[in-house]
């Protein structure tokens, strides 16, 4: 059933869907969660997905709108992005049901798409009766403009928060916002360049235009993608952000499937809640609470961290740590307590420049008898798993050779000793890093070729020794140092520019690893954690992995043409 109602602060008449006789339960909450539900039923979901647009469970935005603490008076609250008004409903419903002493609630509501306002406009007049009902004034309006060019102002004096001329302030901004990457020349892009850099992801933007407005006093509940964590794309929002605000509390959810399960989305989400800062102080304790997923979010593990070791203020690219166990902030301190890096240590991480459709005419399927040619090996992803290079290994369209030509050098790089890292992590991965040794003597050609998939470790003047190399790949595949990598990183990718910030413990202390690892010539995950985490005087992580018995030739000898079981 379609109606009509007048929206209560601009008087213009909009098409309003009444879907009052699916709702049995007078809660708005509920309400919001059957206009949103009724939506997506309607919608198309490559539409949903162009748009970044995935409704949150009613679950997690009841638990966000708990977050709040309780207020009296007048409240003025921001829902950039309100979709079906959800987060607004459970966030307005929390605080009316925590006390009596709300007098007046002022919702302000942006959303572009034009077909969910209706439903918006539905939720929200069910909302207004709801109040009514409390005896609490409710106004609202909804702007149909996008929201990041509607404040853009805001962007142009981001280097001062509470702009005296700036009067849409607000006391509680709650969003979900769109999650998608924009175009380098988008409007968007171009207003927030004081915050992004790069291929920006609008959701950032969302973040950085509300931590601007923001009341003194105010609070941000935000539930967004983990990737502004870390990473050279999200540097300069995170500086920007975090000398606006602090966080109070963030929540993680273990499982990457649970959280927007309705939308089939694979994403790893958290939930962040911030307030302004004062005088530039930080605060001195953050909470970070995690659950699974949606299930036991009502009772969710929590710890209490110092906030210096998860923002490290002082630094210039301020990444985010976010252990959720005493065991995971061990692994935080040892890491934070390591002074050296790949670059202290006169290493290098590059990508792997062979690019592979725009290099057929150089790839093989199998090595060119003539002798005109003169191939090397090409190494992708597929051929790397954890102390362990498979070659030849074939696959459809993965030639494993390259040959060597005045117009493929460029894309190749000497044969040199290296160490060769996947670059992505699959879903059935039971690790993000996954390295392996290479070294020269195991092909005579000039040159190999290293897929673009694959990031490879070498030193740039010299040579890596046999030690270093195996000392840096037990490190990179142990358990610690993948534990660590997640708690930074918030998705699959293992990028070069996160690894040469890594910290590093001593050179003689990753010689020592190496040789150790050497002369027990086992390389299982078991025994890699058994010595790492002894030189560290950590206690033994388990592993989930067998204790697969792997020697020094077969790392040394990648001519061998099948995989051993793992």
């Amino acid at each position: 059933m379609i109606k009509f109602y007048n929206n209560d602060m601009t008087g213009e008449s909009i098409e309003k869907v009444d879907i009052s006789n699916c709702i049995k339960e007078d809660r708005p909450s509920t309400y919001a969660d059957k206009a949103g539900a009724l939506y997506a039923e309607l919608s198309l979901s490559e539409e949903k997905k162009r748009k970044g647009q995935f409704f949150t469970p009613l679950s997690i935005a009841r638990f966000m709108a708990s977050m709040a603490r309780e207020r009296t008076g007048v409240i003025s609250i921001l829902d950039p992005g309100c979709g079906t008004c959800i987060l607004s409903s459970c966030l307005i419903e929390e605080l009316i049901n925590k006390g009596p002493g709300i007098e007046r609630v002022i919702l302000v509501c942006y959303e572009t798409d034009a077909s969910i306002i209706p439903y918006a406009e539905s939720v929200l007049q069910n909302l207004k009766q709801w109040c009514f009902g409390k005896d609490v004034n409710f106004e609202y309006s909804i702007h149909k403009d996008d929201f990041v060019i509607a404040n853009k102002v805001a962007l142009a004096t981001y280097t001062s928060l509470f702009n005296d001329e700036n009067e849409a302030t607000f006391d509680i901004i709650i969003s979900n916002p769109p999650y998608f990457k924009l175009a380098k020349n988008d409007e968007r892009t171009l207003a927030a360049k004081s915050v992004v850099n790069g291929h920006a992801n609008i959701y950032a933007i969302f973040m950085a235009v509300s931590a601007q407005l923001l009341n003194q006093g105010g609070e941000l509940i935000f539930i967004t993608p983990r990737s502004f964590s870390s990473g050279s794309y999200f540097q300069a929002f995170r500086t920007n952000f975090f000398n606006k605000v602090n966080i109070e509390q963030a929540h993680l959810f273990h499982s990457r499937k649970d959280t927007f399960s309705k939308d089939k989305v694979l994403q790893e989400t958290m939930i962040l809640k911030c307030f302004p800062k004062e005088n530039n102080a930080h605060n001195d304790e953050i909470t970070v609470t995690s659950s699974n997923g949606i299930k036991d979010l009502e009772a969710p593990e929590t710890i209490t961290l110092p906030a210096d070791l998860v923002i490290k203020y002082d630094s210039l690219d301020k990444m985010v740590y976010l252990p959720i166990s005493e065991k995971e902030k061990a692994i935080v301190e040892l890491f934070r307590s390591w002074k050296g890096t790949l670059n202290t240590y006169n290493i290098q991480i590059s990508t792997g420049p062979v690019v592979a459709h725009r290099a057929w005419d150089h790839i093989k399927e199998v090595e060119p008898s003539e002798e005109a040619f003169d191939p090397a090996p090409l190494f992708w992803l597929h051929n790397v798993s954890k102390m362990k290079l498979t070659w030849p290994l074939t696959r459809p369209n993965k030639g494993q050779y390259i040959l060597i030509q005045e117009r493929s050098l460029p894309i190749l790089i000497p044969n040199k000793n290296y160490l060769l890292l996947r670059r992505f992590s699959s879903k059935d991965d039971k690790s993000r890093l996954i390295a392996t040794p290479y070294f020269s003597r195991s092909s005579n050609a000039t040159h190999i070729g290293v897929e673009n998939k694959l990031n490879y470790i070498y030193r740039p003047n010299g040579e890596l020794e046999e030690c270093e190399i195996f000392g840096l790949a037990g490190l990179l595949n142990s358990t610690i140092f993948d534990q660590f990598f997640r708690i930074l990183n918030g998705n699959v990718n293992v990028s070069a520019t996160e690894l040469r910030l890594m910290p590093l413990p001593p050179h003689e202390t990753i010689k020592e690893i190496g040789r150790q690892l050497m002369q027990i010539e086992i390389f299982s995950v078991e025994i890699i954690n058994q010595v790492v985490n002894e030189r560290f005087q950590l206690e033994t992580i388990s592993s989930k992995y067998g204790q697969t018995r792997r020697s020094t030739r077969d790392i040394k000898d990648i001519r061998f043409t099948s995989c051993s079981a793992e």
